[in-house]
């Protein structure tokens, strides 16, 4: 319920015998500001499974040809099915570059609004503005597999940090003539791809960015390999 609903039913109620723990319901669920307070954990056993995001445990195994944008999303798909978290719909977080017979597509825009929670229930981002500002919980942590399993980073052998995007930092795709996602992910030789570190460490002002740290060496898997990677991507539930 949004706060546009809280105010008509509190409206229709307030001459109710009921109204009042309505009236503190709503409340709760929405701030003094109008913006909705969403929970830094959601509890386990509910319609749906909690897990509404997570890296995948295991690339594809062909460098940065991950058969498109359908090959990566039915990848997230198919590992959060095995995991029980398939009663959602995922999508894989990554931009392509504008073509001659494609548009452009920027991964903020392919999965849903949020909020995002972890296979603990952990809150991640709770929307789209903070997913792409200070604020969200992505670290090595909270940024684990669809198993809950930690990815490996800094100071682990292998270092895997590498995470697939495509994407400028505010998560819209690069410009053609400089493009960074591997023949938008059909490419496992010519290209190179942008990557983020999930546990936001790496040298320079973008080394700390979970979407958007530095480019590949190129698009195989030995490529990727090469400079901290595995292939890994984000996955997020657009529902």
């Amino acid at each position: 319920m949004n706060v546009k609903q809280c105010r008509a039913s509190v409206t229709r109620l307030l001459n109710m015998p009921y109204a009042i723990p309505f009236i503190i319901a709503c409340g709760q669920a929405w701030g003094a500001d109008n913006t909705e307070v969403v929970p830094e954990v959601l509890a386990m056993g509910g319609a749906k499974s909690v897990t509404s995001f997570f890296i995948t445990s295991r690339g594809l195994g062909n460098g940065g040809d991950l058969g498109g944008l359908a090959g990566a999303d039915a990848h997230c798909q198919s590992l959060a099915s095995a995991e029980y978290a398939g009663d959602h719909t995922w999508r894989a977080y990554l931009s392509i570059t504008a073509s001659a017979d494609k548009s452009a597509v920027n991964a903020r825009d392919r999965i849903g609004e949020g909020p995002w929670y972890n296979a603990e229930g952990l809150l991640i981002a709770a929307n789209i503005e903070e997913l792409h500002g200070g604020d969200n919980r992505i670290n090595k942590e909270k940024a684990a597999t669809e198993r809950l399993n930690p990815v490996n980073g800094v100071g682990d052998t292998p270092n895997t940090h590498d995470i697939l995007t495509g994407s400028q930092a505010d998560g819209i795709a690069f410009t053609p003539g400089n493009e960074r996602s591997c023949g938008n992910w059909t490419s496992s030789d010519a290209g190179r791809a942008q990557v983020g570190h999930h546990d936001r460490m790496g040298p320079g002002d973008s080394g700390s960015s979970w979407n958007s740290a530095h480019s590949s060496s190129g698009c195989s898997q030995a490529d990727l390999e090469r400079t901290g990677g595995a292939g890994l991507f984000y996955c997020f539930a657009i529902d």
